[in-house]
């Protein structure tokens, strides 16, 4: 093996630095000016990271302005719900692809792929006018509905049930098993990695969406935390401060999350990689 220069070295892990603090420099600000007090200043020059007297009254002052646990707690219903139905129907959907012969199998792969290229703008109209139809704007349903299985979660899901061996499911079949016993005792087990890869993006597109709440919320009760968040910007001042809690208060479940999945994400991402 060849052995790396000394310099080459130092060029990636300078450049791995620089994508580091590309990255996480921005959370890791917004982080610090959340526990900086009132009396101290968040644009000196040089900027000063540590704030001087670390204090958690940011957050407190983000729950008496708005419910933010009530936001969080929708958030938390719709990001579930999102999950839930990715996971049963992206499965089913990407088993049915990759695995069972029908017609307009692959028309229908192609329609998935297709629907990765329709940008959200051009299709919101549609949605909001299909939920309205359904009477059912104005609720959490609404806002699950649209993402409730997603192109991309198909197509993964699809990639990584063609990645299992065929003589696994054949032995199935000459033991008597069908299409279902197949699918829930073969092929789930087997892409486990794949699943918790969906879960994560479900999740995190759910918890994280804002222009569809947006526009298909009109109670203050039903919000979730990205539009309830949005009562934090005054209309001719802001606190940053306050900005930078409900920013932690928003980010830090996608942190857990994917903290306690990050093993199998990782191994998922190779499973289901979409492949040209």
């Amino acid at each position: 093996m060849r052995r790396t220069p000394g310099w080459e070295k130092a060029l990636r892990y300078l450049l791995m630095l620089l994508v580091l603090a590309v990255t996480v420099g921005p959370f890791l600000w917004q982080l610090s000016t959340s526990f900086k007090g009132t009396t101290e200043d968040v644009y000196t020059s040089p900027p000063r990271f540590l704030p001087a007297h670390p204090t958690a009254g940011n957050y407190a002052e983000v729950a008496d302005i708005i419910p933010v646990w009530d936001y969080a707690l929708n958030s938390l219903e719709v990001a579930v719900a999102s999950v839930l139905t990715n996971l049963a129907g992206a499965s089913m959907a990407g088993y049915a692809l990759a695995r069972l012969r029908f017609r307009g199998r692959a028309v229908a792969g192609h329609a998935f792929v297709l629907a990765l290229l329709v940008p959200l703008e051009s299709v919101i109209i549609a949605q909001f006018t299909m939920v309205r139809d359904l009477h059912l704007n104005n609720t959490l349903t609404a806002v699950v509905l649209p993402g409730s299985v997603g192109a991309l979660n198909v197509l993964l899901m699809r990639n990584a049930f063609a990645a299992v061996p065929h003589e696994i499911e054949e032995a199935a079949v000459v033991d008597g098993a069908n299409v279902w016993q197949r699918f829930t005792r073969i092929a789930l087990p087997s892409v486990r990695g794949t699943l918790a890869v969906v879960a994560i993006f479900s999740f995190m597109g759910a918890w994280d969406d804002f222009l569809w709440p947006l526009i298909v919320l009109s109670d203050s009760e039903n919000f979730t935390l990205t539009v309830g968040l949005n009562f934090l910007h005054g209309t001719f001042a802001q606190n940053p401060r306050l900005v930078a809690a409900g920013t932690i208060i928003a980010v830090a479940p996608l942190v857990v999350m994917f903290a306690c999945l990050q093993r199998y994400f990782f191994r998922g991402v190779g499973e289901g990689a979409v492949k040209g």
